[in-house]
C-alpha cells in the first residue's frame, strides 16, 4: 500500500453505534431506496429522451441540456449542502434532503416548458450528493467496522438497481403514459424513503459534531482534488454515449423505441459489473486500478460506434459501457484514503465530480451532434474525455512516486 493510498485515516470512520440488526437492516433498506429514487431520476430521462422532445416540442440536444442542467445541480449542491447542513444532525439533514428531492421531482413533474424543466431539474439535483455522502456515513456508523463496506455498498446498490430496474420501468411507464408520470413516481419513491427513515433511524444523541472549517482545510488539499479531476474529465465519456443511447438505438440501429428499456436493462447489467469489478481491482492495484478502468474505456468507446449499427453488437457494447461505472467505487475509495478529516465533504463531492462529468459528457456529444457527426460521435467524444483523464491520472501518479520517494528518503 503506498503512502497515498492509507486507510480511512484514523479518528475520522464514524463511530460504531448499537442498533438492534432487524433496525439496521431496516435502516439500510430505507438508506437504499434513496439511491434507487436518485438513480431512477438521474438517469430516466436519458431514456425518454425522445417523449420528453415531443412534449417539450425541442429537439434531443435541447434534452441533454436538461440533462446537464440536473448534473450541474448536484456539483453546485453537493459540496454546498454538505458544508450548510454539517451541523445538523445526520438523521434531520438526511430528511431534509429527500423531501427536497421529492419536491424537486414533482416540479419536473409539472414543468410546462423547456426553460422550467432546466430549472427544477437543476433545483432536483442539489440535493442528490449530499444525500448520498451523509447516507453512506450513517450506514457506516450503525455497522460493525468489519461490515462498513458492506454496509455503504448496500446504499449505493439503490443506484445500481436503478440502472438495472427503475430506468427501464421508468421508461416504459412514460412511454405508455406519459413521460411526466416517470418524475411523478420518483416523487412518491423520495417520500417512502423519508418515512421509512423517519420511522426506522432513532436520533442518536451521542452523534459527534461537524466541523465546517476543518472538513473545508482537509477537503482543499491537491490529492483530493486531482482524484475529483480524474472523475469529472474521465468519467465524461460514458455519460455521452448513455444520455443519447435512446436516439442512436432508433435513428443508427433502426429499432423501435419499445427496445430502448432492453438499453437501459443491458446498462444497468454492465454498471453492476463494473462496481463489483471496480472493488475488486481497487483491492489489487489501488491506486494504478484508475489507469486500468480508463485504458478500458477508451477502447469500448472507440469501438461504440462501429457497434451501433447491429442490435445484438449494441447491446454488447452498451453493457461494456456500464461497466465504465467501475470508475466511481475506485475513486471513492481512493477520496476515502486521501481526504483526512473531510470524509463528508469529499464522499459528497465525489458525486459532485461525477455529475460535473454529467454535464460535460451530454453537451460536448450534443455540440457534436449539432455539428453534423452523427448520433455515433459520441463515442469518438467520449475516448478524448478518456484520454485527458489518463492525463490527469498521469498527473497525480506522478505525485503518488514523489511522496514515496520522500518516504524512502527518509
Amino acid at each position: 500500500m503506498t503512502p497515498i493510498d492509507p486507510p480511512v485515516a484514523n479518528g475520522h470512520a464514524p463511530a460504531a453505534r448499537q442498533l438492534p440488526p432487524r433496525v439496521a437492516r431496516l435502516v439500510l433498506f430505507a438508506l437504499g431506496m434513496g439511491g434507487f429514487a436518485i438513480g431512477t431520476s438521474e438517469f430516466a430521462i436519458m431514456g425518454l429522451m425522445p417523449e420528453i422532445a415531443r412534449g417539450l416540442g425541442i429537439d434531443e440536444p435541447q434534452v441533454g441540456h436538461v440533462i446537464s442542467a440536473y448534473a450541474l445541480g448536484v456539483v453546485v449542491g453537493a459540496p454546498l449542502l454538505a458544508i450548510l447542513g454539517a451541523r445538523l444532525p445526520r438523521r434531520t439533514l438526511l430528511l431534509a434532503l429527500m423531501g427536497f428531492y421529492a419536491l424537486g421531482n414533482l416540479a419536473s413533474a409539472l414543468s410546462p416548458d423547456y426553460h422550467a424543466m432546466l430549472l427544477f431539474r437543476f433545483i432536483a439535483g442539489l440535493p442528490h450528493g449530499a444525500y448520498f455522502g451523509v447516507a453512506a456515513l450513517v450506514a457506516a456508523s450503525i455497522s460493525p467496522p468489519e461490515q462498513r463496506g458492506r454496509a455503504v455498498g448496500l446504499v449505493m446498490l439503490g443506484l445500481s438497481i436503478a440502472l438495472l430496474v427503475g430506468n427501464p420501468l421508468a421508461t416504459w411507464l412514460g412511454q405508455v403514459l406519459e413521460w411526466r408520470h416517470a418524475f411523478g413516481l420518483v416523487a412518491l419513491i423520495a417520500l417512502l424513503t423519508v418515512a421509512l427513515v423517519a420511522r426506522s433511524l432513532p436520533p442518536d444523541p451521542d452523534e459527534p459534531h461537524q466541523d465546517p472549517i476543518r472538513e473545508l482545510r482537509d477537503f482543499n488539499r491537491k490529492p483530493v482534488w486531482l482524484a475529483l479531476g480524474i472523475g469529472a474529465i474521465g468519467f465524461s465519456g460514458m455519460f455521452c454515449v448513455f444520455s443519447y443511447l435512446a436516439p442512436t438505438m432508433t435513428q443508427v440501429t433502426g429499432l423501435p423505441e419499445s427496445w430502448i428499456p432492453f438499453g437501459l436493462v443491458a446498462f444497468g447489467v454492465g454498471s453492476i459489473i463494473g462496481t463489483l469489478g471496480g472493488g475488486w481491482l481497487y483491492d489489487r492495484l489501488r491506486f494504478r486500478s484508475v489507469a486500468v478502468v480508463l485504458a478500458w474505456s477508451v477502447v469500448v468507446l472507440l469501438v461504440f460506434p462501429f457497434a451501433a449499427h447491429a442490435a445484438w453488437s449494441l447491446l454488447l457494447m452498451v453493457v461494456a459501457v456500464g461497466t465504465m461505472g467501475a470508475l466511481a467505487t475506485i475513486l471513492q475509495a481512493h477520496l476515502m484514503a486521501v481526504a483526512a478529516g473531510a470524509q463528508t465533504l469529499a464522499a459528497a463531492s465525489n458525486h459532485s465530480a461525477f455529475n460535473a462529468a454529467n454535464a460535460l459528457g451530454p453537451w460536448l456529444g450534443g455540440m457534436a451532434i449539432s455539428s453534423g457527426f452523427g448520433w455515433t460521435s459520441t463515442g469518438y467524444v467520449g475516448a478524448a474525455t478518456a484520454v485527458a483523464g489518463l492525463l490527469v491520472y498521469a498527473w497525480a501518479r506522478r505525485d503518488v512516486r514523489r511522496a514515496e520517494a520522500c518516504v524512502a528518503a527518509g
